[in-house]
């Protein structure tokens, strides 16, 4: 297992996430969101290699993978580093990827 490292942007957004679906559906929605991310997280930290490069060539950051969240529309995009992993962002499956990732949201 390999340590995850959040970078500011993922806390930032796994916040703002789990704050709107506390609002939209109740407290337990939003930490049932927080427990998916911690979840998914965890599945990277074990098999970082097993998440998707489908948007590493578009970003030009070979490395770049993501893992979905499961139960909640939302992508952990993060990069494997030899010892540790850095969870990047974490954006809603139906954004403009490439636009968030580069801060234009």
């Amino acid at each position: 297992m390999k340590p995850v490292h959040w970078q500011p942007a993922a806390e930032q957004d796994a916040a703002v996430a789990a704050e709107w679906y506390g609002r939209q559906a109740g407290l337990a929605t939003g930490q049932r969101f927080l427990d998916a991310v911690d979840a998914g997280l965890g599945h990277i930290s074990r098999h970082p290699a097993s998440g998707s490069t489908r948007y590493a060539g578009m970003l030009h950051l070979d490395d770049l993978r993501f893992w979905p969240i499961r139960g909640f529309p939302y992508l952990i995009f993060y990069l494997e580093h030899d010892t540790h992993i850095d969870a990047w962002r974490i954006l809603h499956a139906q954004r403009d990827i490439p636009a968030w990732m580069g801060g234009s949201e």
